[in-house]
């Protein structure tokens, strides 16, 4: 029998013997350290100090509040962390937040402008906007936000597409007979899971008190979705003991995912997403990541079902058939490794148009909460001042290059 780990290293096999790929690898992992760490990079919270003979972690503290585990003291419930007498102190590198507005700096200040702030640890490194926000405070965190909207919203599209297209490819029309009970229970699971992480979000304290984390929220909806697909196991289960539900059900999958391929290929993606974003009473980026993602998936699943046709009438397939291996054994563990590598590529590409498509929406100044800040909206920031050159160059040089190593990384893995 094939070993199902091969195929899987040539991937690896691929990036290495690619200069540009490797490189671009190297690139994202600096990428992704930012957005881990954006918080302790720049904030304008200590990330030391000790006051009033009183050790603190200000800003590992406000992580903790911001999910909820945690609550300040109370004397430091509305501190000025800048005007406070320390014993000792040690802020990030960049002592501001993307939302912090500086008063001194504001309409525009340039980098190599003079700028009014009390010393050389204070300054403005690549300038501000006309409301007097550190530009490379939003730079940083803009990265968390590029970086999750693009991995985040091909995830998404990656579990529809591999489901859709690995059901597809491998049982056809006629080989898919999965009992009553589960279909009941995933699609009602599913349904309740759409409505109330999704689109009931604003009506529950949950998300309330998530609100403007995003790391939080991403955090919470990966729980929940777990959380129902247990639910909808142990429904499945306890309905089988009904004689009704534990009938088999003949479904012609793949000409339903073909029909669905063919729907969802035919909308204007961008015009959908507008409008979609448009109807929304509270915007927010996880909806823009949810958009995205439900209209990405039908690449993944073509590409997917194309290799799994070929792959299922192979001869290691039927041997491990003939052993009596369980059909989702054989799925996971044999036909979808040997059949992951035109999928990785078409990610890889996903995630650099999702990025790209993120960074537009945010330059027209639709789909987000004004104090989100953004790569995209630090251009739209530009485009009301023409002289603000750097509001134009460090975010679009930014996104130039994480669209370009996405794209190179698929390339390498397109060629290898």
């Amino acid at each position: 029998m094939v070993n199902s780990n091969l195929k899987q290293s040539r991937i690896f096999n691929r990036l290495k013997q690619s200069k540009t790929g490797l490189w671009s690898v190297r690139i994202l992992l600096v990428l992704i350290l930012i957005a881990i760490f954006s918080n302790f990079l720049a904030n304008d919270k200590p990330l030391y100090c000790q006051l009033n003979g009183k050790t603190h972690f200000p800003v590992f503290k406000s992580w903790l509040v911001d999910l909820g585990i945690g609550g300040w003291d109370k004397e430091l419930v509305n501190a000025d962390w800048k005007k406070l007498e320390y014993e000792s102190v040690i802020f990030p590198p960049v002592p501001y937040l993307p939302t912090t507005q500086d008063l001194y700096n504001r309409g525009c200040v340039s980098p190599f402008a003079n700028q009014n702030v009390p010393s050389l640890r204070w300054k403005h490194w690549m300038g501000t906007d006309r409301l007097g926000r550190d530009v490379l405070a939003g730079m940083i965190h803009g990265t968390q936000t590029a970086l999750l909207v693009g991995l985040i919203s091909m995830f998404i599209a990656s579990i529809i597409g591999l489901l859709l297209g690995g059901l597809s490819g491998y049982f056809g029309n006629n080989n898919f007979r999965p009992d009553r009970a589960s279909v009941f229970s995933y699609s009602l699971g599913f349904l309740f899971f759409i409505w109330w992480a999704i689109l009931g979000r604003s009506r529950h304290w949950l998300f309330a008190e998530m609100e403007g984390n995003l790391m939080s929220e991403v955090f919470i909806r990966v729980f929940l979705f777990g959380i129902m697909l247990l639910l909808a196991f142990i429904v499945s289960k306890l309905l089988k003991r009904i004689s009704f539900f534990r009938k088999d059900m003949v479904i012609p999958i793949d000409s339903l995912v073909l029909r669905l391929i063919e729907v969802f290929k035919s909308l204007p993606g961008l015009l959908v997403i507008l409008a979609l974003i448009s109807l929304l009473d509270q915007p927010s980026i996880f909806y823009v990541m949810a958009i995205i993602g439900l209209l990405r998936w039908p690449g993944i699943a073509q590409y997917l079902r194309a290799e799994l046709l070929k792959i299922r009438e192979m001869e290691y397939i039927q041997s491990a058939r003939v052993l009596g291996f369980s059909d989702w054994r054989i799925i996971l563990r044999h036909a979808l490794p040997n059949a992951m590598t035109p999928v990785f590529i078409t990610i890889a590409f996903g995630i650099a148009s999702a990025i790209l498509l993120e960074a537009f929406i945010s330059f027209l100044g639709i789909g987000l909460a004004p104090e989100d800040v953004t790569w995209g909206s630090l251009l739209n920031d530009a485009r009301q001042n023409f002289s603000a050159w750097w509001l134009a160059l460090f975010p679009g040089l930014a996104i130039f290059i994480t669209v370009t190593i996405f794209n190179l990384i698929g390339d390498a893995l397109r060629k290898g």
